[in-house]
């Protein structure tokens, strides 16, 4: 475990207990893993109890993590326990970040992605090329799926 993981599980921590307080609620601390990948910052686990964080973000984006991220997704948490299953950002989520954590109400990150970006396939259409992922790549040579460019509607040819 690093000092900067650390810092994200104590800041987990100061959420859950900020929640309690400011809801008189008793939630536990919930499992904190490092295993989120791809260009997701983080994760929340709702019937586990749980919040994954992508180490190679947090590594780029210390403060912005402790900042966002960690309320982030423990406001998911705090929002399932309190209202059930809701819009994943829905206004439930969104009040408990602005009024409980007093976090701006963000769905999305900005970072920049470029390390855990993974490997794309050129393909192209009539009038331009397209970058796919692997996993959109595997489903046109599985035969499980077309795509089409959104400009010109023809489909993608890999080159």
């Amino acid at each position: 475990m690093t000092s900067l993981q650390n810092q994200v599980i104590e800041k987990v921590r100061q959420c859950i207990d900020q929640a309690n307080h400011r809801l008189n609620k008793h939630f536990a601390m919930p499992a904190v893993s490092f295993r989120q990948r791809g260009k997701i910052a983080g994760s929340a686990r709702l019937q586990g109890w749980e919040v994954r964080f992508n180490p190679v973000l947090l590594e780029e984006n210390p403060q912005a993590f402790l900042d966002e991220v960690v309320p982030h997704e423990v406001a998911h948490l705090v929002a399932f326990k309190l209202f059930g299953k809701v819009r994943p950002h829905g206004r439930e989520w969104q009040i408990i970040m602005t009024e409980v954590f007093g976090v701006p109400a963000r769905t999305t990150h900005s970072f920049d992605i470029t390390s855990v970006q993974g490997a794309t396939f050129l393909y192209r259409c009539h009038c331009s090329e397209h970058h796919l992922t692997i996993r959109r790549h595997n489903k046109v040579v599985r035969k499980q799926a077309i795509y089409h460019c959104r400009k010109c509607h023809q489909p993608l040819e890999a080159v």
